[in-house]
C-alpha cells in the first residue's frame, strides 16, 4: 500500500508476461491501440448517489448478476447494482471487528473465485494486527447469496509484517486458475532487512498458489511449475521477486500478461511486466537507478517497462488495467494507471510509450473493472469514477 502517511487520515495507498506453461501467450503490441490517437479525457462520478469510506478495491464476479463490489479500508465490502442511478448498497462482508486499520493496514484487497457462481468462494487479504497479513477464503451464505457466512473463513496464508506499511494487497486469479498475491517488502525505509531479494520469505514478491487443492500441512497447494519449487532455501510460493510495494497488479484478459505498479522509495515509480521467476531489482535498484550504492550489479534483474520521477508531484503509483471495454475505443489495448498523490492518469502501451490522459485532483487508491471490462477509479473522496470524453456532461 502507499507510503504517503501525511495525506488523507494519515493513510497512504499506494505489472510481466505471466501464464502457466499450458497457457503461454506471446506479448505483442495491440495494432488497434495507437497511443497517439488517445484524446484528452475527463472523470465523472459513476454512481453519484453512493459514497464509500476509503474505498481500496473494486471487483465484479463472473456470475451474470451485474453487481459491483467495493472494499473499504475499515473492513467492509459493499455490493450494488452497476446502474449509474443506483441509490442503495448492501453489506456483503463485514470483518471490521477482526482487523487493524492504522497507517496502511486494513482490508487491502479481495477477489472472487472463477467458479464463484457455483462455489460461492471469495478471497480477501487483510491485517488482523500490526504484525501480520492474512489471505483468507470466505463463502457466501447458504441461506442468502447476497451476504458472506462469517463463520466460513479459512485462513490460507499468513505473512509476517515487520512494519505497518508496504503490505501489498492485490489478489487475482490467473488464466491458469491459480491465485496470485502481491506482497510488499514489509515496510520501513529502503527495505532495511533486504526482504525483497530474500527468497526465504514471502515479502516483496508476487506469489502464486493453487487454492483448489492442498499440500500436506497447508490450506493450499504450491504449483509444481512455480520457479523456485526445487530451489534450496527458497519459498515455493514465490512467482517473482525484487518488488518494493506492488500495491496493484492485473491480468490483461486478452493476452494473459500481468502488469504491476510498484511504488517507489524517494525518486522513481515503476510499471513492470512480471515474468515467472523475474527479479525486479529492489532494493538493489529503484526503477533503473542504483539504490544502495552508486555502482550496482544489475545482472539477472528485470527493468521496468516504464518509470517516472517525482518532479510533477507524482509520488505513488497506483497500478491499473489494460482497457478491454467498449465505451472508450481509443484506449483499447492500453494500460491505464494513475498516481495516488498527484491524481494524474496515463495510458501506456507495451512498447513503453506513455501519454497523460487526464489530470485530476483525486487521491486514486485503486482501479477496477466490471463484468463488461469497463473501467472504474476508486478515490479517497469516497466516490467511484469513470473516464469519459470531455464533451460528455456529468449526470
Amino acid at each position: 500500500m502507499k507510503r504517503i502517511v501525511f495525506l488523507l487520515f494519515g493513510f497512504a495507498i499506494l505489472l510481466i508476461v505471466s501464464c502457466s506453461d499450458k497457457d503461454e501467450l506471446a506479448l505483442s503490441p495491440n495494432p488497434n491501440a495507437p497511443i497517439d490517437s488517445v484524446g484528452v479525457l475527463t472523470t465523472i462520478n459513476a454512481f453519484s448517489n453512493l459514497s464509500f469510506s476509503n474505498p481500496l478495491d473494486l471487483q465484479s464476479p463472473d456470475d451474470e448478476s451485474n453487481r459491483i463490489f467495493v472494499a473499504e479500508k475499515d473492513g467492509i465490502i459493499k455490493s450494488f447494482s452497476s446502474e449509474s442511478e443506483v441509490g442503495e448498497v448492501s453489506t456483503f462482508l463485514d470483518i471490521s471487528d477482526r482487523i487493524a486499520t492504522e497507517s496502511e493496514l486494513g482490508l487491502l484487497g479481495f477477489t472472487f473465485h472463477p467458479e464463484f457462481s457455483t462455489n460461492g468462494f471469495l478471497y480477501a487479504v487483510y491485517t488482523p494486527n500490526e504484525e501480520l497479513a492474512v489471505i483468507s477464503r470466505f463463502k457466501v451464505s447458504e441461506n442468502d447469496l447476497d451476504i458472506v457466512d462469517m463463520s466460513s473463513e479459512t485462513i490460507l496464508l499468513e505473512i509476517p509484517q515487520p512494519d505497518t506499511n508496504h503490505n501489498g494487497g492485490q489478489l487475482a486469479f490467473g488464466p491458469d486458475g491459480y491465485l496470485y498475491i502481491a506482497s510488499g517488502d514489509g515496510g520501513g525505509s529502503g527495505d532495511p532487512n533486504g526482504n525483497a531479494q530474500n527468497l526465504e520469505n514471502l515479502l516483496g514478491k508476487i506469489l502464486r498458489i493453487d487454492v483448489n487443492t492442498t499440500d500436506t500441512g497447508l490450506n493450499y497447494a504450491i504449483p509444481a511449475d512455480n520457479p523456485f519449487v526445487e530451489v534450496e532455501n527458497a519459498r515455493g510460493e514465490i512467482y517473482a521477486y525484487g518488488l518494493r510495494n506492488p500495491w496493484r497488479f492485473s491480468f490483461d484478459v486478452a493476452t494473459n500478461t500481468i502488469w504491476a505498479g510498484d511504488v517507489g522509495q524517494g525518486e522513481k515509480e515503476e510499471i513492470n511486466l512480471i515474468e515467472k521467476g523475474g527479479n525486479y531489482g529492489w532494493n538493489i535498484l529503484e526503477g533503473t537507478s542504483c539504490f544502495l550504492e552508486d555502482d550496482c550489479d544489475t545482472a539477472n534483474t528485470m527493468a521496468p517497462i516504464y518509470e517516472y520521477g517525482h518532479e510533477e508531484n507524482d509520488r505513488s503509483v497506483t497500478g491499473g488495467y489494460v482497457y478491454r471495454g467498449s465505451s472508450l475505443p481509443s484506449l483499447q489495448g492500453l494500460y491505464v494507471y494513475g498516481d495516488f498523490v498527484s491524481g494524474r492518469i496515463w495510458a501506456l502501451d507495451v512498447n513503453g510509450n506513455n501519454k497523460l490522459i487526464v489530470d485530476t485532483d483525486l487521491a486514486i487508491s485503486s482501479f477496477g473493472t466490471d463484468a463488461n471490462d469497463e473501467f472504474y477509479i476508486c478515490a479517497f473522496d469516497g466516490s467511484i469514477y469513470q473516464l469519459t470524453t470531455e464533451m460528455e456532461e456529468q449526470p
